[in-house]
């Protein structure tokens, strides 16, 4: 646990603003991505990330300081981000192609790839794809990951280990990689 992160809370919660300005661009751009990968919508990503600190700055007295900052506001915003996607089913989107920008052609192999693991994230399971992202994107250790998720390490593994193998059947499935071990001599 971070003795900043210690300071900046206990700032907060005495009001002082520029403690909460500080708090929030430390974690802002962690949790946007998040919240980005998650919900694969910018508009509702912004949304996402400022209910995230509203909850977090409502919370805040019952965080406790014994455990790291960061994984307990990036639980938060995959809560926010999971709550999003349940609704979004009874949101109407007038016109959702409108929201992004036109696709511009691959330049190479690698934006194909990363645009296919896109997809393959996005019919994940929400817990996989949050565990995906955290792990691979963020860089978070698995006790930070599970400390986030409320989840024990060895699920998160579990999780993590269905993710991958998702993505590399989606990978198959679009003809992105070949099955290994298969090959005639």
């Amino acid at each position: 646990m971070s003795a900043d992160d210690a300071l900046l809370v206990r700032r907060s919660l005495r009001g002082d603003s520029q403690a909460v300005e500080d708090l929030v661009e430390r974690f802002q751009s962690d949790v946007f991505g998040l919240c980005v990968r998650l919900l694969h919508n910018r508009h509702d990503a912004e949304d996402v990330t400022q209910e995230t600190f509203l909850r977090v700055f409502r919370s805040l007295k019952r965080w406790d300081s014994a455990r790291p900052l960061k994984p307990w506001i990036m639980g938060i915003a995959v809560n926010r981000c999971r709550t999003w996607l349940s609704q979004r089913t009874r949101r109407p989107e007038l016109v959702p192609y409108l929201q992004e920008t036109a696709a511009s052609p691959a330049a190479d192999d690698a934006a194909e790839l990363a645009r296919e693991i896109q997809s393959a994230l996005a019919q994940a399971r929400v817990e996989y794809r949050s565990v995906f992202v955290m792990y691979h994107e963020h860089g978070l250790p698995y006790e930070d990951i599970g400390a986030a998720l409320g989840k024990p390490v060895g699920t998160i593994k579990t999780w993590l280990h269905r993710a991958r193998i998702e993505v590399l059947d989606h990978l198959r499935r679009r003809g992105m990689i070949s099955e290994v071990g298969n090959e005639l001599p």
